[in-house]
């Protein structure tokens, strides 16, 4: 993305880095994330940004050794902005001081107070003079600002909770601008991007024409598959990649009979269809539904469907003659996280081959167009190339698909409930307008039969529970507060229409302690 003026935030290993970036994409600015390890002066020379923000991260400066910035990062002349942790490496590096001890922790919701003299990295902060509400995590605090900063804000632990040398563009603050709990907060960003200079060049537009050339550069005349799952990663990567390359893309779209109802029918149309894409639609759900029949433990479910989805997708890659590429939806928190921030033996926190272990025993070469995004900007991509809103919005759906929401032994009988059953909860959802405001909804059959009575007779049939989930990543997640109407005629639905249940549950478990889907 040497094209864009780019930002580089050198993390420092605070949990909420990624924020950072999400804040600046939101303002189209480009900008990478890379540990504090890697940033070297040569990789500050070579990266060439147009602005530098130092993250939060758990260390303490005053320990020996402890993370600093390149020193080559003081006489760049470009804008710095400390955050907590970069905050006081600033002050340390420059000549100030920080102190740890009693007195000088501070955690959660804190107001900062105006310093005497105006700032244009606050504009819009301080209405009348007021208070400012911000979230605060630090154990350590600067006990003396390094020369030529001077104070532009204070909190009840932190004397120098907003300082800037105005004369060298660097700016530090003690609290996280990048959280929710700081309310003004992506206003800082955005009158920091301002002060550096960025015009906003990042857009999807644009990302759209540079992405299509790279594939075209990196490709050539050679021919991609795209394992194709309908969600929105592999959709948007695909037609992505069709537009750079055409017919030279197959997808293999693997139906492992653990779909929703109608879903295989869907994205075949879809990719078939509407946009005359070379596509497999390899119907392998006796096989899988046999290996997983009296399988009951998840893990145990999980690891079947993983090996014979490799070894169905590479019976069908190689039919394709002279494949050399294999495309993958990786998005970029996937990139971030597999590497280490300690930066010791163990390099990989997580794979993010979305498809394991494949381009290894294949010997193919990744195409990952999607690495540089995250999962709104995917979507905004998508929107871009003009995919329907009805892929675009998705509710996350799992690779193992409906085995997991059928706790117990998997039959068939119990996934034909599942399906009617999940059909009839999504289409409420949608009916009364709440679909885009759940981050992921379905149903799970319970592994139990209850008795009911239907008709004056006696009925035997399966539990099942509603499952609605409320989250900004997944990482965690409350549940939806339905109203009991909906609930109620919700369920009244599901027993009247689906023959099998007789009996329907709320989830109202938050994540953590518990996880979104039951397996």
């Amino acid at each position: 993305m040497t094209q864009h003026q780019r930002l580089l935030i050198i993390d420092f290993g605070s949990q909420v880095t990624q924020l950072i970036a999400r804040r600046l994409r939101e303002l189209n600015v480009y900008c990478e994330i890379h540990p504090y390890q890697q940033v070297t002066d040569a990789f500050l020379r070579d990266f060439a940004p147009k602005a530098v923000i130092l993250s939060g991260g758990p260390d303490s400066v005053t320990r020996a050794g402890s993370p600093r910035a390149p020193e080559a990062l003081w006489t760049m002349g470009v804008p710095v902005l400390g955050i907590c942790y970069g905050q006081q490496t600033m002050m340390t590096q420059l000549g100030g001081k920080v102190e740890s001890g009693h007195g000088t922790a501070e955690f959660g919701r804190a107001f900062v107070t105006p310093g005497a003299k105006t700032l244009a990295l606050l504009d819009g902060w301080f209405a009348d003079g007021g208070k400012e509400q911000v979230w605060m995590s630090h154990g350590d605090h600067v006990s003396q600002i390094a020369p030529g900063f001077e104070v532009y804000g204070t909190s009840p632990n932190a004397p120098f909770a907003i300082t800037a040398d105005v004369s060298r563009n660097f700016f530090a603050v003690q609290f996280h601008p990048e959280v929710h709990h700081t309310p003004k907060g992506a206003k800082l960003y955005e009158n920091f991007v301002r002060l550096a200079g960025f015009t906003g060049d990042w857009t999807m537009a644009g990302y759209r024409e540079q992405a299509i050339a790279k594939i075209r550069e990196q490709v050539g005349d050679k021919k991609v598959i795209c394992g194709l799952s309908g969600g929105v990663d592999s959709s948007v990567a695909a037609v992505l990649i069709h537009e750079a390359i055409g017919d030279n893309l197959t997808c293999v779209f693997v139906d492992h009979g653990l779909l929703r109802k109608g879903e295989a029918e869907e994205v075949v149309a879809m990719f078939r269809d509407n946009y005359k894409i070379n596509l497999i639609a390899a119907d392998e759900s006796e096989l899988f539904l046999t290996a997983l029949d009296g399988v009951s433990d998840p893990e145990v479910k999980r690891k079947t469907i993983g090996k014979l989805f490799i070894d169905v997708f590479q019976k069908y890659a190689n039919k394709i003659e002279g494949a050399e590429f294999l495309a993958q939806g990786t998005l970029y928190p996937d990139v971030i996280e597999s590497v280490s921030f300690s930066g010791g033996p163990s390099v990989t926190i997580k794979s993010h081959h979305n498809v394991g272990g494949l381009p290894e025993k294949m010997g193919l070469k990744l195409v990952e167009p999607l690495r540089e995004l995250f999962k709104d900007e995917v979507r905004a991509l998508g929107r871009e190339l003009g995919l329907p809103q009805s892929f675009i919005g998705r509710h996350p759906f799992p690779g193992p698909g409906l085995a997991i929401r059928c706790p117990g032994e998997i039959t068939r009988e119990k996934l034909a409930i599942l399906r009617e059953a999940d059909a009839v909860y999504i289409d409420q959802i949608r009916k009364h307008g709440l679909y885009d405001e759940i981050w992921q909804a379905f149903v799970a059959i319970l592994p139990v039969r209850t008795v009911g009575v239907m008709g004056d007779g006696r009925t035997y049939d399966y539990a099942c529970a509603l499952r609605a989930v409320t989250s900004v990543d997944g990482m965690t997640a409350d549940y939806y507060p339905y109203s009991h109407e909906f609930l109620g005629e919700t369920a009244t639905r599901i027993i009247n229409e689906v023959k099998g249940i007789n009996r329907v549950t709320y989830d109202i478990t938050s994540k953590p302690p518990g996880t979104i889907e039951w397996e």
